[in-house]
């Protein structure tokens, strides 16, 4: 970033070592409150990562992670010294969430935005029947699955690379639309779009085989379409220190290393 943060501000997971050293942080940084600072320092795991992502969405106010949690392909490696400097020396991923429209049976719209992935799935032993329209014109007319995800690049590696979806570049102008243990048609993969496409996802007999959406963690059951759609006007900001950058992270992540 080559550029000095005025103000810091400290969120962290609740586990004993996060909030251990976010005590120990702020005994030896300047801090002030979230709403208040130019960046945030958050120490946890990639799910830490998120909820401070989607909590602040709209302010595009950079995140800074360091890995106080389980998982941590977000998150910077945990350091208490120099932080000012790696602040000011870090370099900038920018993302953009995807758009969730889903309009459930009694006609009532539910609007979420999504970091990850807008994602369907079953509620009942029944497989879920869902018809695929891409930009207006229907691409597949029924699809007889556990469900299914459309990806962002940034979410690429997360539930869309456990149901066996492409990894996505970061830089890349897509979306992965992925089905979860498709039945039928059975040798159906999913697609890739480009990620200015307009999604809309129909639920067939949406009653008998109910449905829910999934904006990353926010849900609305009995479904019956699912408009996605990326939000160009949201910017999502994270810092990564320099030769460890999500890019080359997704980049090592495709090559199984």
């Amino acid at each position: 970033m080559n550029r000095p943060m005025k103000t810091m501000a400290f969120v962290a997971s609740p586990t004993p070592d996060a909030q251990a050293a976010l005590a120990r942080l702020r005994e030896r940084y300047a801090s002030v409150e979230p709403d208040e600072a130019d960046v945030l320092v958050a120490l946890g795991g990639d799910g830490l990562m998120l909820q401070t992502l989607h909590q602040f969405i709209g302010q595009a106010k950079p995140v800074y992670g360091m890995n106080k949690g389980s998982v941590g392909f977000l998150m910077n490696e945990y350091r208490e010294d120099d932080l000012p400097e790696r602040l000011a020396a870090a370099h900038l991923s920018v993302v953009h969430p995807l758009l969730m429209i889903a309009r459930d049976v009694d006609g009532v719209s539910h609007r979420a935005h999504a970091i990850n992935e807008v994602s369907m799935l079953r509620q009942t032993h029944q497989a879920a029947k869902i018809r695929i329209e891409v930009d207006g014109r229907i691409r597949l007319s029924e699809l007889v699955a556990d469900g299914i995800l459309v990806a962002t690049p940034f979410g690429s590696t997360a539930y869309n690379l456990s149901v066996n979806g492409p990894i996505l570049p970061l830089e890349a102008p897509l979306l992965a639309l992925t089905p979860i243990s498709a039945f039928r048609p059975r040798r159906w993969r999913g697609a890739l779009l480009r990620n200015g496409a307009s999604i809309a996802l129909h639920v067939i007999e949406p009653t008998l085989r109910p449905v829910s959406a999934v904006a990353d963690h926010t849900e609305f059951r009995r479904v019956a379409c699912v408009q996605a759609q990326m939000d160009a006007s949201i910017d999502l900001v994270m810092l990564h220190d320099p030769g460890h950058s999500l890019d080359e992270r997704i980049l090592i992540e495709q090559f199984g290393a």
